[in-house]
């Protein structure tokens, strides 16, 4: 495991468990903590940046808002209008979150989470990433199981850091790989026609569901990172429950992931 929590938070969570609960749990429960803000920026990329990720995820989930405002009768039996089951509120608080964090790494910010804890935040947690990977056995196959955040570090050392080894395998889950925003700041290295990881000599499986509130946004990746121009990545689509889908124990618990990981294993 690459823990990288302590680069962006001054403690741990006190109920983190609330996450990866496979319990249903009221919205503030699985709440980030409320001192995380919206990070301020200091060139027009960053502002940019920002400003379209927060257009997108603010449409979306404007979008999701209003069909759950058509009425009960509204003669449309058999369609399925399902919406992002979270209130405005949390929805708030989880985008001061996300943008923060993916902010902060894709621009490398020089951050300072508590006293005496200064980060240049991507090379820090690039270099645990590379640091994990290195000080696995040598002769062993390598497999990169990765979620939300941790899927675009994954990709990042993987495809824009000469050091990083190899893996054999990449599993991405609930990520936001998909969006252009984010996209577009892993280039040059990246291009829609060469996306795939020359380092990754294996597959590349990235589940999704649609209610996600970080992969819902574009879910589908294998259209964005092809290898010689030819899709090779599987999207597979899962159905977790409950209003927090974004849970890694839940996508643990999904079938379809269980058996893409023991096929790469080779069980």
């Amino acid at each position: 495991m690459v823990y990288w929590a302590d680069v962006m938070y001054p403690e741990p969570d006190a109920n983190v468990a609330a996450y990866e609960s496979v319990g249903e749990l009221v919205p503030s429960d699985v709440d980030a903590s409320s001192s995380a803000l919206v990070p301020g920026t200091e060139t027009p990329s960053e502002a940019l940046f920002l400003a379209m990720i927060a257009a997108k995820t603010g449409g979306l989930l404007a979008a999701a808002e209003a069909a759950e405002a058509v009425p009960e009768n509204r003669m449309l039996d058999g369609v399925s209008l399902e919406r992002v089951p979270l209130p405005w509120g949390l929805k708030a608080k989880f985008l001061e979150t996300y943008l923060r964090d993916v902010h902060h790494y894709l621009f490398d910010a020089d951050f300072e989470c508590r006293p005496g804890s200064r980060f240049h935040v991507q090379q820090e947690i690039r270099s645990r990433f590379v640091s994990a990977l290195a000080a696995a056995p040598n002769g062993e196959r390598h497999y990169v199981v990765s979620h939300s955040m941790g899927t675009v570090i994954a990709y990042d050392c993987l495809m824009r850091v000469p050091e990083c080894p190899p893996v054999d395998g990449l599993i991405t889950i609930g990520s936001p790989l998909g969006l252009d925003e984010i996209q577009d700041k892993l280039a040059p290295e990246w291009s829609r026609a060469m996306g795939y990881p020359l380092k990754l000599r294996g597959d590349w499986v990235n589940i999704f569901d649609r209610l996600d509130v970080v992969a819902g946004f574009d879910p589908f990746i294998a259209n964005d990172f092809l290898k010689d121009g030819i899709k090779v990545v599987s999207d597979i689509a899962v159905r977790n429950d409950g209003a927090w889908r974004h849970s890694i124990t839940k996508y643990m618990r999904q079938a379809s992931l269980r058996k893409a990981l023991t096929s790469m294993l080779g069980f």
